[in-house]
């Protein structure tokens, strides 16, 4: 499914979408001098795919936390326990919850550790909540030098492996790596190479200019154009974007950083003499206390949970938006339950989908829904494993409507949720009489290739009391089940999956 956001505009004034399910597959690497403008294009990206996709920020300044009042955004103090940046970490990606990891007021060293330590527990998170996640880390050279600093070599190391990992291995656990940088001579070309999607502001530097020639194919002499390119205007280049370098001309913002750029404000008018102003003290500035910053207190844990378990708010809509977009209709319980089996019969359909992790499936499930406009609660990860069971047995109408399947999905409870699927499979070939599924089809609905792993499973049923197997005078299995009083047909254990099902159908 392609959801493309909108960018900003070419140079014919058109808009330029950036494809997200491209994005997430691909990595971007953003590279501009200090004012070229790339915590804005950072800020536009976040605005525009906060709806589709959850989202980490690794925000060395604290320039992003404004994302919260409106979308939604958890913010997290870096200043907290290795233990408890783990377990948010852990929660964050449990829960889907888009986070802002904030590490103002802290020095180099403490940032690097901090967002070494928040990345690896989003990396080594549990493979059931391997959802989608766009992670975007500001000024990644200070995560990713190329070279060593004044930081210790145990924080580098720390820092440097996360980043890679994010980077290098980060995609099949659904972490998505955009990464923005003053310099790409700075920072770590096996961190850079691994993005390839590319969008280039404004630098000076002749070896960062090269560098962005290089990445962008382009030839030495055509690199001088990065000198020229305004604020805001970036050269951009990968699958998610264009083929071809194009310029584009980042869009506005919604919210903005607390900080802001430098601006010319007139100087007052001193009608005293200025060495007396500035030489003669107050009377009690040599006994007022000196003022020292303190340091921010980090939020309760406590409170961190309570924000989580809330549920995220709704966006809303721009004016236009919301004139433009249709009522939202109502639909009866059993509309819905019917709309939602549509939507997994269209992910079924794709002939990758059995080998799909459950959580890349449910996360392609929950946009299908958002796209449909499919009203109420979204289902949770184990009823949408529950209604992938179901689906996947292939249980015609009539069957579900009877009393026997209501049995089996009585029994099915009996076995853990990755083995339902398999379970309900073969009780719905003994209700109707059809053919016992062979290995090639079992080991599919399993979501494997093994046809050894298949043999195991039905041997599991049966050591569970939950079926009995038994074979034909022709060698050919047969699966009976005494709670449902009913047995599959007899069908060859290794006849090829496409074969089994056309003679089950």
């Amino acid at each position: 499914m392609k959801v493309g956001i909108d960018m900003g505009l070419g140079p014919d004034g058109a808009s330029v979408p950036m494809d997200i399910e491209e994005l997430l597959a691909t990595r971007l690497l953003v590279q501009g001098n200090s004012g070229s403008g790339k915590s804005h294009l950072l800020r536009r990206l976040l605005e525009q795919s906060a709806p589709w996709v959850q989202q980490c920020v690794i925000d060395p300044e604290g320039d992003f936390v404004t994302l919260a009042d409106k979308y939604g955004h958890v913010v997290i103090e870096g200043e907290r326990t290795d233990g408890e940046l783990i377990g948010i970490a852990n929660r964050i990606r449990q829960h889907r919850v888009s986070c802002v990891l904030s590490l103002e007021g802290l020095d180099i060293e403490q940032q690097m550790r901090t967002a070494g330590i928040f990345l690896n527990a989003l990396f080594d998170a549990d493979r059931d909540y391997w959802y989608s996640m766009l992670v975007v880390v500001d000024e990644a050279q200070l995560f990713a030098p190329s070279v060593g600093s004044d930081v210790s070599e145990e924080a580098r190391k720390l820092s440097l492996g996360a980043m890679t990992n994010l980077m290098c291995r980060g995609r099949k656990r659904g972490l998505a790596g955009v990464i923005a940088t003053q310099r790409l001579a700075k920072l770590a070309k096996n961190v850079a190479a691994e993005a390839s999607n590319f969008l280039m502001g404004r630098t000076f530097l002749d070896i960062d200019m090269q560098r962005a020639a290089d990445l962008l194919g382009m030839d030495r002499r055509t690199a001088e154009m990065f000198r020229d390119l305004k604020r805001g205007t970036f050269v951009a280049l990968g699958p998610a974007v264009s083929r071809r370098p194009l310029k584009v001309s980042i869009g506005p913002v919604e919210t903005s950083a607390r900080s802001t750029s430098p601006k010319l404000t007139p100087l007052p008018d001193v009608s005293e003499n200025v060495e007396d102003l500035i030489f003669t003290p107050d009377a009690d500035e040599l006994v007022r206390p000196i003022p020292r910053r303190p340091a921010a207190a980090p939020r309760p844990t406590t409170e961190i949970l309570a924000e989580l378990s809330k549920p995220r708010p709704e966006l809303t809509p721009a004016p236009q938006a919301a004139s433009a977009r249709p009522a939202q209709p109502e639909l009866s319980p059993e509309e819905r339950d019917a709309l939602m089996d549509q939507i997994l019969e269209e992910i079924l359909d794709n002939p990758n989908a059995a080998y799909r992790p459950d959580g890349e499936l449910f996360q392609d499930f929950l946009v299908r829904c958002r796209i449909r406009r499919v009203p109420g609660a979204a289902l949770s990860l184990q009823a949408f494993r529950r209604k992938m069971a179901i689906a996947r047995s292939g249980v015609d109408v009539e069957t579900a409507a009877g009393a026997g399947w209501a049995v089996a999905l009585d029994l099915s409870r009996q076995v853990t949720e990755d083995l339902q699927g398999v379970f309900l499979l073969v009780a719905q070939a003994a209700l109707r009489g059809l053919p016992c599924p062979s290995d090639a089809m079992i080991a599919r609905a399993y979501g494997t290739h093994s046809a050894r792993r298949a043999r195991r499973l039905l041997g599991y049923f049966e050591e569970q009391g939950l079926v009995v197997l038994h074979s034909d005078p022709f060698g050919r299995r047969i699966v009976a089940f005494p709670d449902l009083q009913a047995e599959t047909a007899p069908g060859a254990a290794d006849a090829p999956a496409d074969e089994a099902r056309a003679a089950a159908e």
